[in-house]
């Protein structure tokens, strides 16, 4: 990647308590990647997280060598960590995955949602539907990351769950930076879902999910084909 079109992050992290630094520090930073608050090509540096973070440098070392392997972060040198920019091929590869796991978090979701998980599903749709219409981007954002993570939760699978955040890590910035219009989000597919699990349809689930899924990618791949251009 070029590097005239380099971003610097902005570090608004919430300091943290000592123990359990480690866990807490990986936590903290997986978060914000999961929810776009580093765009692609965002340089990291351990010094600046652990000042944002009130924590030494040792536990956000440790934490950003975790993400390096969880493919969220790139080492470029001994000095400096980015958030990758996708290539639109290997996009593709985490969307099929994504469509899989998410439509079987889907169906789950579906079979086992109590009446409080159905209502909150309903208002995480209507909130992040608001957010949209105020255009408040990071809170739809935030709201989009959370109405998906809660199917997974509600699907009470652990193995699926930890795959999807797998997969968020990675294209949580892309989904992020990509939709940076909000005239471009649609939810129509959310409120779909949602009245497909109160009907306790998993097969409508489903589809409602990977159509919700598909719909976003396209928008995606259009800016990372862009992100990916040579200058």
């Amino acid at each position: 990647m070029d590097e005239r079109v380099s971003i610097e992050a902005k570090f608004d992290l919430e300091a943290i308590p000592r123990e359990n630094l480690g866990q807490v520090v990986y936590a903290q930073l997986s978060d914000a990647l999961v929810k776009g608050r580093f765009p692609p090509n965002t340089r990291l540096t351990i010094r600046e997280l652990a000042s944002s973070l009130g924590t030494s440098v040792t536990p956000v070392r440790d934490a950003v060598l975790r993400l390096i392997q969880d493919e969220a972060l790139i080492l470029r040198s001994a000095r400096e960590v980015r958030v990758p920019v996708l290539k639109p091929e290997r996009y593709n590869e985490l969307l099929k995955v994504r469509l899989r796991i998410e439509g079987l978090a889907a169906r789950e979701c579906a079979l086992k949602a109590s009446p409080d998980d159905i209502e909150a599903l309903q208002l995480l749709a209507k909130q992040n539907d608001e957010a949209i219409s105020n255009r408040e981007t990071e809170a739809s954002f935030d709201l989009n990351q959370t109405f998906h993570f809660k199917i997974a939760e509600i699907a009470d699978v652990p193995l699926l769950h930890g795959f999807l955040h797998r997969i968020w890590l990675q294209a949580g910035p892309v989904i992020a930076e990509s939709q940076r219009d909000c005239s471009t989000l649609t939810i129509d597919e959310h409120y779909r879902f949602v009245e497909a699990v109160r009907a306790r349809d998993p097969d409508a689930a489903e589809r409602a999910m990977v159509t919700d899924v598909g719909n976003g990618s396209k928008v995606m791949l259009d800016y990372l084909r862009k992100l990916n251009e040579p200058i």
